[in-house]
């Protein structure tokens, strides 16, 4: 802890200089108002202890001087004139302690202790938020030419009021792309408030977003607030709206054209002000094609659309996202251990996961990484366990290709669901878990293919 002593008597400042260097403190002194204030502008300290009475400049000049230009540094003022008065004005200018002379050389190495511990605790703090800050970044990451236009649209959207919608596969960061939205808006100190559809049961629902009062329904022991309301003057990110219920969707239309809702069980008109985004890990439009997503409702959804590509579709990005994920886990130096061969598979590699299989992937590196033969063990996790060697086209159905690319894949992606439906039963949660796949994921899986949700009906 870096010190100055600024003290005109001369047996005292040297008295309490090698008092503090014993200490092990790093100390200055000076003799003057004027010299000290000289030291303090070339030089940073962590306490200033000064006399109040100095020549050329007061203790209360030299306070007013650190308060303005230095006030992280700690003010230790002492005096042989003490008043009631000169306390309070020195404290009211933030003086972090006023001792009187004659005062005991342990009185000023216990509030000497105390700022040692407020510092330790305020380096730790900092530690702790760069490393917070570290774990939770929610930029987006990515120098592609579909990343930098999904930044683009972002910093050109961030202000507007409109409603956005944002689709991807899951995985792909949509819930980022919402946050950028909120952080780069002028709505950044408001709140953000995020809602999963398909995590929330149908009965639910209605009651979560736009809040009910008391005795509305049974159990409803007193008044909710929902998430629109909640939102306030913010965001309110409404995520897997391609699972909201139909017998809803019509209520959430009038609410985002009206600009205003009604609790359940209220009469009250409650406007809203909160910009709302939503997410869908299915193409919207194909929903609507299928009668199970409202055309009015996807209209006043899809005003400002964003397309989140696949990670297989952004491949340039991969070492990017690879070192970023490696330094998020404190572990950047553990990159440096990915052969050229283990990069070369991660390239091959369909990541149907996306950037949170990514990230699920460089936990497992670093998992593995005390293993002797840790390069061959991670190269056999992608190459076995990550690799949809599983999913491979036969010469015999070679003819799928004639199709082209987006055919065949689809007829390999229906009888794969086909296949796990027909293994477990026709229980949809079971065929998800063959799959591991979302229930909810499976199930928009399914809306693609008429031919296996009529057999599902059926059964």
């Amino acid at each position: 802890m870096k010190i100055l002593l600024i003290e005109d008597e001369k047996i005292t400042r040297i008295s309490l200089t090698e008092t503090l260097q014993e200490e092990g403190f790093g100390v200055e002194s000076a003799a003057t108002g004027a010299e000290g204030m000289e030291l303090i502008k070339k030089k940073s300290f962590d306490v200033v202890i000064s006399d109040l009475r100095l020549p050329e400049s007061s203790g209360i000049e030299i306070l007013r001087f650190i308060s303005a230009s230095s006030p992280d540094t700690f003010v230790i003022v002492i005096t042989a004139y003490a008043t009631v008065e000169t306390a309070i004005e020195a404290l009211k200018l933030g003086a972090f302690d006023y001792l009187i002379k004659p005062f005991s050389p342990d009185k000023l190495l216990s509030t000497l202790g105390h700022i040692q511990r407020m510092l330790a605790i305020e380096h730790e703090n900092r530690a702790l938020k760069s490393k917070l800050q570290r774990i939770e970044d929610r930029s987006l990451i990515g120098n592609t030419a579909k990343m930098m236009r999904i930044k683009a649209t972002i910093q050109a959207v961030a202000d507007n009021p409109y409603t956005v919608l944002i689709e991807g596969e899951s995985g792909t960061g949509k819930e980022l792309v919402a946050r950028s939205l909120h952080r780069q808006s002028h709505r950044s100190k408001e709140p953000f408030v995020a809602i999963n559809c398909a995590a929330i049961p149908e009965s639910l629902l209605e009651s979560e977003l736009f809040g009910h009062e008391k005795g509305a329904f049974t159990g409803a022991d007193r008044q909710h607030i929902g998430y629109f309301e909640r939102a306030g003057r913010g965001t309110l990110f409404i995520d897997d709206i391609d699972d909201f219920p139909v017998n809803l969707q019509v209520k959430l239309l009038r609410v985002l054209q009206e600009k205003e809702l009604t609790r359940i069980g209220g009469s009250k008109l409650i406007a809203f002000q909160a910009r709302v985004v939503c997410a869908s890990k299915v193409n919207l439009r194909d929903k609507v094609a299928e009668g199970s997503f409202r055309e009015d409702l996807f209209y006043r959804l899809h005003i400002i659309p964003i397309q989140l590509p696949p990670l297989r579709e952004r491949m340039d990005d991969l070492p990017t996202l690879l070192e970023h994920f490696f330094e998020k886990h404190g572990a950047k130096k553990l990159m440096s251990r990915l052969s050229h061969e283990l990069l070369k598979q991660m390239h091959k590699y369909h990541w149907p996961g996306n950037i949170r299989e990514l990230e699920n992937f460089v936990e497992r590196c670093i998992a593995l990484s005390g293993i002797n033969d840790w390069e061959s063990l991670v190269l056999q996790t992608v190459t076995e366990g990550l690799s949809p060697t599983n999913v491979t086209i036969k010469p015999a159905e070679a003819s799928l290709l004639e199709n082209g690319l987006e055919m065949a894949l689809a007829q390999q992606e229906e009888a794969l669901l086909n296949t796990a439906l027909e293994k477990a039963n026709f229980n949809v949660s079971k065929a998800a878990e063959l799959l591991k796949l979302p229930r909810s994921t499976f199930r928009s899986k399914l809306a693609k293919f008429p031919k296996i949700k009529s057999i599902l009906n059926e059964k």
